[in-house]
C-alpha cells in the first residue's frame, strides 16, 4: 500500500467518526472536552459556529453522529447493547449551562457591502444563510408567512420537545445581526421577488405539504381527518387545543411520533400508531419510537389502510388489510396480504403522517428555474444553485424532508455559493476546510487531555414526571443532564480527534506499542495490497470503510499498519514508545463558511 498521507485533512477527519457523520461537521470531541471542564460557554460557541442552533438541536437533532460513535463499536465486544456517547444531549448541556453569549456573537456590520439577498422561508436553512452573510455586510431580508421566524422548528416540533423560549433565543441571535425579518408576508411570486432587484435569492421554504390518503370515506369523514404537519402547526399556534378520545395516527416517521404524543396530551385516551411496514423499517428515529411507547402509545405494524368508516359524517372507525413482508432473491421487499380477516379499530379522529412533499406553486415555470419529475428543483448538489443562476435552494425545499442539521449544512454551502456568486467567483471552487494538528504532549507520560477510558454505561436523561408531562402540551419532557451527570457522560468520549501520529524515522521496531495496545490495533508486517494487509492484522478488520494507517518501509522492510476502526485513542502506544515514534496530536477540523479565511483559532478552543 501507499503510505498514508496524514497531511490530507480528510484522512483524520474520517477517523473522527461523529464529526464525519455530522452534516455540519461539528467538532464533537472538542466541545465535549470543554463540557467536562465546565467551560459551557466555550462549548456552546464551538457548536454555534458550525450548527447555529445548539439549544434547538440538543433537543431535536436526528443524531447521525451517534450511530457513528466509536464508543458503540468498542463496547460491542463486551456488552449486549453497545451505546454511543449521548452527543446530542451533551450539546443541550452546553446550551442550558452557558453564560450570556451575546458579546461573543457577530454584531450588526458597520456598513453594507451594497448587496441585497432575499431568503424565502424563515426556517433553519434560511436563517443559516442569513447568519453567514449578514456579518459580511450583506443586507439580508427574510420572508415568511408566519408572524415569527423559525419555520418548522417553531410550527411542527411540539413544545414538549422544544420550548418556545429556546427557539426565540437562538433565532434572535441571527435576527439581531441586522437581518430584516418580514413576518406575516407570504411570497406568492418568485418573479415578483426577483423584480425587487435582489442580487441573489435563497429558497428555504421546507416541504410544507403533507401527503394525503385517498381511500373510501376520506371525503365523507373529512372533518375528523387531519394532515399531520398541518395539525401540528394548528396545535403550535393554539388553534387546536383538544382532540377526540380515540385517535389513530397513520405513518411511521418522526412526524407521526410527534402527532401521537401531542394527541395524548390534548385529551386522547386511546392513541395508537398504525404503520404498513415492520417496526424496524419505520423511518422514525429509534429514540422517537421509544419515547412514544414509553408514554403508553402502541405501534401496530403491517396494516394497510383500506377505508374510513363513518356514520352521518362522523368518523367511527378505520379498516385495515393485514399484510406481511416477502423478499425476493435481490432482497427487495413486497407487502402481500396474509388472507386474514381485516382489522378494524374504532376512532374519533385520524392524523395522517405518511410523508411530506414540496410545493412550489409560487415559482413561475417561465423564469428559468427547472424542476424534476418529482417536483424538486434541479440543483447542483455541491453549490445548491438552481438552473436560474441567482437562485439557490436548501433544506427540505432542496432535496425533500430531512432534519434541521441537514438544513443548516445546506445553508452554509448556499451562503458560500451566494458570496462567490456576488463576488463573480467560480462556485465550483469550494473553500478548503480549516485544520490543524497539534501535539498534546506535556511530559513523558502526560497529555493535555484526559486519556483515561471510562467504563461507565451511557447515562439516561431524566424525564419530567408522567402525570405532569402528559397533562400539558407545553411541559418539556426531557429535563437534560445536570452538571455532574454531564461530566460523567462527557468522560465516556474517547477523544477520537486526538490522533495517534507515527514518525517512521524514530521507530526502532521494538513492538512495545503492539504489546501495550488494548485493542490490538497495531501490526508490524510485510507490505502488501490493502485486502492482503487487512487479512494479516493482529485483530480482525471488520469495517473496511475505515482506513488503515500505513507507514513507509521501516529499517527491516516491514511497515506499521494501524486499523483506525476501534482505536481507543488512549495514548498507551505513545506512553510506552521509548523513542517517541508515537505522539498524540489533536486534530481540529472546521468547514470554511462564507467569507472566512485563515486558520482555526485554537486558543479559545484549546483542550481541557
Amino acid at each position: 500500500m501507499q503510505p498514508t498521507d496524514i497531511r490530507n485533512p480528510s484522512y483524520f477527519h474520517k477517523v473522527v467518526d461523529c464529526q464525519w457523520a455530522c452534516p455540519a461537521h461539528t467538532p464533537v470531541p472538542e466541545y465535549i472536552r470543554l463540557i467536562a471542564a465546565g467551560r459551557y460557554t466555550d462549548a456552546y460557541m464551538v457548536n454555534w459556529r458550525s450548527n447555529v442552533f445548539p439549544g434547538i438541536l440538543g433537543r431535536t437533532c436526528d443524531r447521525p453522529c451517534e450511530p457513528a460513535c466509536r464508543r458503540g463499536r468498542v463496547e460491542e465486544r463486551n456488552t449486549e447493547k453497545p451505546e454511543p456517547v449521548a452527543i446530542c444531549r451533551l450539546k443541550r448541556v452546553a446550551s442550558d449551562l452557558k453564560d450570556d453569549v451575546r458579546a461573543l456573537l457577530p454584531g450588526r456590520p458597520s456598513r453594507s457591502n451594497g448587496r441585497r439577498i432575499a431568503c424565502i422561508g424563515a426556517g433553519p436553512a434560511s436563517l443559516t444563510v442569513a447568519r453567514d452573510l449578514a456579518p459580511l455586510g450583506y443586507e439580508v431580508v427574510v420572508y415568511d408567512g408566519d408572524p415569527k421566524a423559525g419555520g418548522f422548528m417553531r410550527t411542527q416540533v411540539p413544545r414538549f420537545r422544544l420550548p418556545e423560549e429556546v427557539i426565540d433565543e437562538e433565532v434572535g441571535y441571527v435576527l439581531d445581526m441586522g437581518v430584516e425579518f418580514r413576518g406575516g408576508e407570504r411570497v406568492d411570486s418568485l418573479k415578483a421577488v426577483l423584480a425587487e432587484g435582489y442580487d441573489a435569492v435563497f429558497v428555504g421554504t421546507g416541504a410544507p405539504r403533507g401527503r394525503d390518503l385517498q381511500i373510501p370515506g376520506r371525503f365523507e369523514a373529512g372533518a375528523h381527518i387531519h394532515i399531520g404537519i398541518d395539525w401540528l402547526a394548528s396545535v403550535s399556534f393554539g388553534h387546536v387545543d383538544r382532540v377526540g378520545r380515540r385517535v389513530i395516527v397513520l405513518g411511521g416517521g418522526n412526524t407521526a411520533m410527534d402527532c401521537c404524543r401531542s394527541a395524548k396530551r390534548l385529551g386522547g385516551e386511546d392513541v395508537k400508531v398504525i404503520v404498513r411496514s415492520g417496526f424496524e423499517e419505520m423511518k422514525a428515529s429509534p429514540w422517537e419510537k421509544e419515547d412514544a411507547m414509553h408514554e403508553g402509545i402502541p405501534i401496530l405494524n403491517y396494516l394497510v389502510p383500506k377505508s374510513f368508516e363513518h356514520e352521518d359524517g362522523r368518523l367511527v372507525a378505520m379498516t385495515f388489510e393485514k399484510v406481511k413482508a416477502v423478499y425476493d432473491d435481490t432482497g427487495r421487499r413486497t407487502l402481500v396480504p396474509t388472507g386474514e380477516r381485516d382489522a378494524r379499530f374504532e376512532c374519533d379522529e385520524v392524523l395522517i403522517a405518511v410523508g411530506q412533499e414540496n410545493a412550489f406553486p409560487w415559482i413561475e415555470r417561465d423564469i428559468g428555474v427547472q424542476f424534476d419529475r418529482w417536483g424538486l428543483p434541479v440543483l447542483d448538489p455541491a453549490t445548491m444553485q438552481a438552473t436560474l443562476p441567482s437562485v439557490f435552494f436548501g433544506g427540505d425545499a432542496a432535496f425533500g424532508p430531512k432534519n434541521i442539521i441537514w438544513a443548516v449544512a445546506h445553508g452554509h454551502e448556499a451562503a458560500v455559493s451566494i458570496h462567490k456568486f456576488c463576488e463573480g467567483e467560480s462556485l465550483d471552487e469550494r473553500p478548503d476546510p480549516l485544520s490543524s494538528l497539534v501535539s498534546q504532549k506535556m511530559g513523558i507520560h502526560e497529555w493535555s487531555y484526559d486519556n483515561d477510558i471510562s467504563g461507565d454505561r451511557r447515562y439516561t436523561v431524566p424525564w419530567a414526571a408522567a402525570e405532569k408531562a402528559l397533562r400539558s402540551i407545553k411541559v418539556e419532557v426531557e429535563l437534560g443532564f445536570d452538571a455532574s451527570t454531564a461530566y460523567k457522560e462527557a468522560e465516556r468520549c474517547l477523544n477520537c480527534d486526538v490522533q495517534t501520529v507515527f514518525t517512521r524515522e524514530q521507530c526502532i521496531e521494538c513492538d512495545a506499542c503492539v504489546d501495550i495496545c488494548p485493542m490490538d490495533c497495531i501490526t508490524f508486517t510485510a507490505d502488501g495490497d490493502e485486502a492482503d494487509l487487512r487479512g494479516r492484522l493482529n485483530a480482525p478488520s471488520t469495517r473496511p470503510e475505515q482506513a488503515l494507517y500505513v507507514s513507509d518501509a521501516l529499517k527491516t522492510g516491514r511497515v506499521m499498519v494501524k486499523d483506525e476502526d476501534v482505536c481507543l485513542h488512549c495514548g498507551l502506544c505513545a506512553e510506552r514508545c521509548p523513542t517517541g515514534a508515537w505522539d498524540m496530536q489533536k486534530f481540529l477540523f472546521e468547514m470554511t463558511h462564507a467569507g472566512r479565511r485563515g486558520s482555526p483559532d485554537t486558543t479559545e478552543r484549546s483542550a481541557a
